[in-house]
């Protein structure tokens, strides 16, 4: 198992930022794709036409979301993304933690990561 840990800059203000990772509406618009997203702690979710799927965990309102990514990791070794929003004087600061990633496949994680989820949301709200 394997961790990813990173930190990506927003030129806008956290609850634009906030907005895109819960709200369905507009991740759909980023995915281009069906989406299930409800900002209610244990319920699931499902990006990318159900590629993605998972179980919300926390939702702290403009400031973090904390997620667990289904994988067939053994209990006690669940797959956690934790998404934090910092103030930064150049608009948001986005920090992105993913623990016990499958080896297998944490190469296609980390690049889906960058180019399906930072890239497309910032294309959306820094229009």
């Amino acid at each position: 198992m394997k961790s990813f840990k990173k930190y990506f800059i927003f030129e806008t203000l956290p609850e634009y930022v906030y907005n895109a990772i819960v709200n369905p509406d507009i991740i759909e618009i980023w995915t281009n794709s069906e989406v299930m997203m409800s900002e209610v702690p244990g319920t699931e979710f499902s990006y990318y036409d159900g590629e993605i799927t998972g179980r919300n965990i926390e939702f702290e309102k403009n400031k973090k979301l904390v997620q667990e990514w289904y994988f067939d990791n053994p209990v006690g070794q669940e797959s956690i993304v934790t998404i934090k929003l910092h103030v930064d004087k150049k608009g948001t600061s986005l920090e992105l933690s993913h623990t016990n990633i499958p080896d297998e496949a944490y190469e296609d994680i980390v690049e889906g990561w960058v180019y399906g989820f930072i890239d497309p949301i910032r294309e959306v709200i820094e229009e």
